[in-house]
């Protein structure tokens, strides 16, 4: 379909943000069209179907409490398939269940008998996390903010929970392990993980900007158009240009700086792979996370998908997600010896399906973040939406692109 010469409005990128702010510019009754370089919607959001299985590009999940999710999406409609609360941690030769005792009372005894810490430990981490799930938003964001380790150290935390649990379960959110991460938005992610289901939609994450982009009319996307630069009243694309009142670059934060020079340097971003396997017969029973309380291998969380999803599955067989950090990712021979540690028994007949690498899976969210959004608007009719703009999450995603279509309106209208 060829380019129009003119819109009311331009997004660049139809992942989340950008699907969110055209979605509603467009039930405001505003033109707007949608340049998405790639052939498919949802930037960093994505799942591949290989050999039938169902691999998100890199472990990523939904979250049922985040607020724009509940605004924006149906649901329902996605058919989530919950995991359960809770993880399994690794430690001396086993594996150990912590839970929210509020959630899982059953496990109660099970998280204070775990080794991750003293039992003045788990309580100042149920205390902690338990004060950050009812909290008001505004109580949290007036808090100091420091790192999450400087903040976890001054709720009384020891090294030794901090080490054993908090940094096995963070890093495979924050995709990083120093915990160097602003407290703020940790403070975010410990709120909406004790508030809500996460898991994943029935048929792959991709479901997601799948059914936001399905609101769109006739006309208004278009796949596999490049866009190379973009200036005040207009873009200009392989395919031609296109004269606007407003341009929304809701692109990746590397292209995003690149289209956008004003936006200063691109943020680092944390990278991650993904090794997803077939095995014959799961290696436990629950949709668990697991972790390695001892960190003595790559992997940072590994999770039965299909204990979860069936339908993730292929032919079958379970499919197990295992993650790694960093640009450099490891061998599979290395990834393969560290699940058998975790999982305690030989997994010589699991069955590579891919590893998938993502280079540029996050911003980082590294303090000072402040309210945890940078300004949308830019002037001269050019804005910036994106992860990168609020908190490097599906939630922050989507409100930015709420906060970039309200700016947008504010201007064409005034």
């Amino acid at each position: 379909m060829a380019l129009p010469a003119h819109a009311d409005v331009v997004v660049v990128g139809a992942g989340l943000a950008g699907l969110v702010a055209a979605r509603t510019l467009l039930r405001a009754g505003i033109e707007t069209v949608v340049l998405e370089s790639a052939g498919i919607v949802g930037g960093r959001v994505a799942t591949d179907v290989v050999d039938g299985f169902r691999l998100d590009r890199g472990f990523q999940v939904l979250n049922t409490d985040y607020p724009r999710v509940r605004r924006e999406l149906d649901v329902g409609a996605l058919q989530v398939q919950a995991f359960t609360p809770g993880a399994l941690v690794h430690l001396d030769g086993a594996l150990h269940r912590l839970a929210d005792p509020r959630r899982l009372p059953l496990a109660a005894l099970d998280t204070l008998s775990a080794p991750i810490g003293s039992v003045a430990d788990k309580l100042r981490l149920a205390a902690m996390v338990g004060a950050n799930a009812v909290l008001p938003v505004s109580r949290l964001l007036a808090r100091p903010e420091t790192s999450a380790y400087l903040a976890a150290k001054a709720s009384g935390l020891s090294d030794q929970i901090i080490d054993r649990f908090v940094r096995p379960f963070l890093s495979g959110v924050l995709l990083e392990d120093g915990l160097e991460t602003s407290s703020r938005f940790v403070d975010m992610v410990w709120r909406s993980f004790a508030r809500g289901t996460v898991g994943v939609p029935a048929y792959g994450m991709t479901a997601i900007p799948r059914q936001l982009a399905a609101d769109l009319p006739d006309g208004a996307l278009h796949l596999d158009t490049a866009v190379l630069s973009v200036r005040p009243g207009g873009v200009d694309t392989g395919s031609g240009s296109m004269s606007c009142g407003a341009v929304v670059v809701a692109a990746d934060p590397v292209t995003a700086t690149t289209l956008l020079p004003m936006l200063g340097e691109p943020p680092l971003m944390r990278a991650v792979t993904t090794y997803y396997h077939a095995t014959p017969s799961p290696p436990v029973r629950e949709a668990i996370l697991v972790l390695d309380g001892e960190r003595s291998g790559p992997v940072v969380n590994s999770i039965v998908l299909t204990n979860a999803a069936p339908s993730y599955s292929g032919d079958g067989r379970a499919l197990v997600s295992s993650s790694v950090l960093g640009v450099d990712p490891p061998d599979e021979a290395a990834v393969r010896r560290h699940l058998t540690v975790l999982y305690g028994q030989s997994i010589e007949d699991w069955e590579l399906i891919d590893a998938v690498h993502v280079r540029q899976a996050l911003p980082a969210a590294v303090p000072p973040l402040g309210n945890l959004r940078e300004p949308v608007s830019l002037g001269d009719g050019l804005y910036a939406a994106g992860d990168h703009r609020d908190t490097p999450s599906i939630q922050g995603a989507m409100a930015s692109g709420a906060r970039v279509a309200r700016a947008v309106l504010h201007q064409l209208r005034h």
